[in-house]
């Protein structure tokens, strides 16, 4: 496989650089990138957005959004991108146009696929580890699978803060880990809280993390910080 997950957050000068060079060596060789923009709303907007801040990799991105059949699209495309949004309205839209397996086929195939954000989140079995507001209602939960462990993007620990004037006082609300513990509840899936500008390279049994750090959390255990470089099996265990 050819995975590329990343968590967003891309604003500092050194996390755009490292952009540019993870999409441009993940579609080395790659003429075209079917762009998949259901996680936004306009999607013709979404699209010229992405071209533009994309450019600078050396890829060419194509809207499916722009066919009349967005499975034949996906069945042709040399590499896909799923981009961030809002992951409710993301994985309505992969289901209603039934692109779920269509997708899952190709990228097992060698396919690179490529997701940032939502993109990421969908890149795992479910969507159930989303940080966003569930204003759709997809008619399931399940997503790609093509990671055998949930995705949590734009991950931080610890509390908010709120800022009024010059002072800054504690939010005191629920956590990310408190979200993610909530899930452990009920589910046994690992799940890897990818940090701002920070990304994941799959090739199906490997992932090896690049730009920033990550948290682990398996199911009853605390979670664990991984450094950048750091490599995982697809139960989220380092490998030396």
């Amino acid at each position: 496989m050819r995975v590329l997950l990343g968590s967003g957050g891309i604003r500092t000068e050194e996390q755009v650089k490292l952009y540019h060079d993870e999409t441009a060596n993940h579609f080395q060789g790659v003429d075209e990138v079917l762009f998949i923009p259901y996680a936004g709303a306009d999607h013709d907007y979404y699209l010229e957005r992405m071209q533009n801040f994309s450019a600078q990799s050396g890829i060419k991105l194509v809207g499916i959004h722009q066919s009349s059949d967005p499975i034949k699209a996906v069945e042709e495309a040399q590499g896909i991108y799923v981009g961030g949004g809002n992951t409710f309205l993301l994985t309505r839209d992969l289901h209603n146009n039934g692109l779920i397996e269509s997708i899952r086929k190709r990228v097992r195939a060698e396919m690179p696929y490529m997701g940032v954000s939502a993109g990421s989140n969908v890149a795992g079995p479910t969507m159930q580890t989303t940080n966003d507001m569930p204003i759709v209602a997809p008619p399931s939960l399940e997503t790609l699978n093509i990671v055998p462990f949930q995705i949590n993007p734009h991950f931080f620990s610890g509390q908010t803060w709120k800022k009024n004037g010059d002072t800054f006082t504690p939010h005191h609300g629920e956590t990310r880990i408190d979200r993610l513990r909530e899930f452990h509840e009920h589910n046994q899936t690992p799940v890897l809280g990818l940090s701002e500008g920070t990304y994941l390279r799959w090739d199906g049994e490997v992932g090896l993390l690049i730009g920033g750090d990550a948290t682990v959390f398996q199911s009853g255990k605390e979670p664990t910080i991984h450094a950048s470089k750091t490599k995982f099996d697809g139960n989220l265990l380092p490998i030396n």
